[in-house]
């Protein structure tokens, strides 16, 4: 299941529901404002990350630039609990499913959460008679 952590206002964060449900791929939404992110979520997205918190947290984010944050210099345990209060460090979007992670919206690398025999079927099934061609074909023509 794809999961996608968004906030309200986030203009890539719509734009990236917007390309899931044009594709019909279903996906759970949490907003980071509203739903408290647990431990064991924020660790799994640390962990996930091929940088750790460089890829999820914004150093340039108001409290770590006012408050003059060192993430470097936490624990696990200290930056885990620091994300908790302050999910507004988180950028956004992220976006995760079980093989794939993504953070933000990249219109050439968030086809990785199609799944493999779809995006195979339709490579070789796409062509201008398609009904979906619109859709799907011409943007690959395209790229």
């Amino acid at each position: 299941m794809i999961v996608v952590y968004t906030s309200p206002g986030c203009a890539s964060c719509r734009k990236v529901k917007q390309w899931l449900k044009d594709r019909g791929l279903d996906f759970i939404e949490k907003n980071i404002f509203k739903t408290l992110l647990n431990d064991n979520e924020i660790k799994h997205l640390l962990i996930r990350s091929e940088n750790g918190s460089d890829d999820i947290v914004s150093k340039r984010s108001k409290i770590i630039q006012s408050e003059n944050i060192d993430l470097d210099s936490m624990t696990t345990d200290e930056l885990i609990n620091f994300i908790k209060h302050n999910p507004s460090v988180l950028k956004r979007p992220i976006i995760i499913n079980e093989q794939s992670f993504q953070v933000g919206f990249d219109e050439d690398e968030i086809s990785i959460f199609v799944p493999r025999e779809l995006r195979e079927f339709a490579d070789h099934t796409c062509n201008v008679d398609c009904p979906s061609y619109e859709t799907c074909g011409k943007v690959r023509e395209e790229v």
